[in-house]
């Protein structure tokens, strides 16, 4: 049996945990520089708010019904997130990691599963405050089932499909549109063919299946059969490529503004390469303009270029970013966004060295690296950083309604008077 555990809400739910004062209020989180909704509360669903909608477009549903408006706090939901995939990786015999709010665990040999479920909803709760809904079934695709009509089940929260004539019910009730891998363009396909509902899927014959939705339609079709083709990726295979970028939170101009996000977004692949142990052959480098925008033309500008060895280092990745930067940069242009990328990664152990190579100074600054990042997870990001960096960025996202982080900044933590 596999059984998948979602995270209610979650950053909503995040928001609520350190400010009892939301609880039963409408909650929404903004995207990116406070453009659109991409989280809301079960309240702000039943105002009608939609999900991905600019802001600007339901501001007087907004102003007129005092819901709460938060802009992305990813630290905060990623540390959450981490406290709740630890606590669920410990009480499961085995955990695939799926996203930031759900994961996959693999319940074979377990006696009771809706009692095991439940058991981890209430300590989850009590634990971190983040409510959690369990589905639990044969293959990944019946738990995501599962788990949607769990989420129904506001007293409870754990769903169980393990009877066939239970998961034929389940799936005649599911419309086709809720089905896990059924995206927009296959969703109008389905409906042009009359085809509203799980049951209504899993009635198609696989050849017509496998050639409208290749492959991967016909594996999700066998799985809701109970035929499991979705294995848990328990170990997850490493990054071939690391991507940061951001939308600036001002009209940028100047070159050496836009320098300095470039050495951010670099600075910060080099540190999760070395989070990984990993180490990049290419670095990437994008810049770009409002697409939008009636008053000038759209550009787009991308470079590579590969590196001598492979490597995680800081100062050698920002070198050849800084390089990249000088040859896509077009004075004049009003731009909007800029990012790093960095592949074709390979493990830090097994770098193919070149004949030029020295290891002079190499190990004082890995040891530099190494105590750098230490201090930057410990007290907090860029407590430590580039001077190249910058200090104001005044070009970093718009997030005026910015919650603390309550749970990874010393200054933010709650303060108790009695």
């Amino acid at each position: 049996m596999i059984a998948l555990a979602d995270c209610n809400n979650f950053y909503a739910s995040c928001e609520r945990v350190f400010n009892p004062g939301l609880k039963n209020k409408p909650i929404v989180v903004l995207s990116n520089n406070d453009g659109c909704i991409i989280a809301r509360s079960n309240e702000a669903k039943e105002l009608g708010i939609k999900m991905g909608v600019p802001v600007f477009q339901v501001r007087d549903i907004i102003d007129n019904n005092n819901v709460y408006v938060f802009s992305t706090n990813f630290a905060l939901y990623g540390d959450m997130s981490s406290r709740v995939m630890s606590l669920l990786t410990d009480m499961a015999p085995e955990t695939e990691i799926y996203s930031i709010d759900e994961a996959f665990m693999n319940f074979s040999g377990v006696r009771d599963s809706v009692r095991l479920a439940s058991k981890m909803k209430s300590i989850i709760a009590k634990s971190t405050g983040i409510p959690i809904s369990i589905g639990i079934a044969g293959t990944k695709t019946l738990a995501k089932v599962a788990n949607y009509f769990a989420k129904k089940q506001t007293d409870k929260g754990v769903y169980a499909l393990t009877d066939q004539q239970q998961i034929m019910r389940a799936l005649k009730e599911l419309p086709v549109s809720k089905l896990w891998g059924v995206g927009s363009r296959h969703l109008r396909m389905l409906h042009s063919y009359g085809i509203t509902t799980a049951y209504e899927f899993v009635q198609l014959n696989e050849e017509w299946v496998l050639d409208k939705m290749t492959i991967m339609g016909l594996r999700m079709q066998q799985e809701l059969k109970g035929d499991s083709r979705f294995a848990l990726d328990v170990y997850p295979a490493r990054k071939k490529n690391i991507r940061t970028s951001r939308s600036f939170g001002i009209k940028v101009k100047s070159l050496q503004t836009i320098q300095e996000s470039i050495i951010a977004h670099a600075a910060r692949c080099a540190e999760k390469l070395r989070m990984e142990n990993s180490c990049a052959r290419y670095v990437s480098v994008i810049l770009r303009t409002n697409p939008f925008s009636k008053s000038q033309d759209y550009y787009y500008g991308y470079k590579s270029i590969n590196l001598e060895m492979p490597t995680n280092d800081s100062m050698e990745i920002v070198k050849a970013a800084k390089m990249l930067l000088g040859t896509i940069y077009k004075e004049g242009l009003i731009y909007t966004k800029s990012g790093v990328i960095v592949g074709d990664t390979v493990p830090a152990d097994q770098v193919q060295l070149n004949l030029f190579y020295s290891e002079l100074g190499e190990e004082k600054r890995k040891d530099l690296y190494k105590t750098v990042d230490l201090i930057n997870q410990t007290l907090g990001r860029d407590k430590i950083q580039l001077l190249g960096q910058g200090i104001a960025k005044k070009w970093k996202l718009k997030q005026e309604n910015l919650s603390p982080c309550y749970t990874t900044r010393w200054a933010d933590l709650l303060r108790v008077h009695c």
